[in-house]
């Protein structure tokens, strides 16, 4: 297993806490942007970014509020759902990558969750030379539609079955999206993907979307 080494972005205006895993020969990075309330050491990115690691990808997840709008967020809920502060801080941190001696050779995928999801559209639009895929897992994609003609990056939605509101929200967007899209529906599954083997399915389905184009080689798990 690839242990994560402990990592601290210097940002334009602000430092945040990551943690990176990178497999040996790692051609592919996958940044994660967390959804509402969650964190770098959320259990369901770490699972899956854990399974990205045993494809030979790696990965990189980062807090993206500072301590102390963390601790704002938790008493408001305000900066969550502020998309703008987190379309910036990722496009920053896909700028830091692309700066990094290590890393910048790696192709960089966005696995969004939630709110993250739309931040990794939007991103993906900014910054549409350097990010190659997204995936979305149960996430707000509708908050970036304003920007989804200028997505060029493959992406892929991830929603359960039983995630009525986001799978109406995904559905719409998969027929506004112009790039390559799939959509997605794991059955038996609500937002959080708690239920047995739901979180397997989502990791299973984001490593072959991410193998098959971070990767010039596409080994099987």
């Amino acid at each position: 297993m690839t242990e994560p080494q402990s990592r601290q972005l210097e940002l334009q205006d602000v430092e945040l806490s990551a943690d990176l895993r990178l497999p040996p020969h790692a051609e592919g990075l996958v940044i994660f942007v967390h959804g509402s309330g969650s964190g770098r050491l959320s259990p369901r990115n770490q699972f899956v970014a854990e399974s990205l690691a045993r494809r030979g990808l790696g990965s990189l997840l980062f807090d993206l509020l500072t301590e102390a709008e963390q601790r704002l967020d938790n008493l408001t809920g305000q900066l969550r759902f502020d998309i703008d502060l987190l379309t910036g801080r990722l496009v920053e941190v896909i700028d830091w990558v692309g700066r990094d001696p290590e890393l910048r050779s790696l192709r960089i995928g966005l696995f969004g969750a939630s709110t993250g999801a739309a931040a990794a559209l939007l991103a993906a639009a900014a910054r549409a030379d350097v990010v190659h895929a997204v995936v979305s897992r149960g996430g707000r994609t509708d908050l970036a539609e304003a920007a989804l003609l200028q997505v060029r990056a493959p992406t892929l939605q991830i929603v359960g079955a039983w995630d009525p509101m986001v799978l109406e929200l995904n559905q719409r967007i998969s027929h506004v999206l112009r790039c390559e899209q799939r959509l997605e529906v794991v059955a038996g599954a609500t937002h959080l993907f708690e239920e047995p083997g739901t979180l397997e399915e989502v990791a299973r389905l984001a490593r072959d979307w991410f193998g098959t184009h971070l990767q010039r080689r596409h080994p099987k798990a």
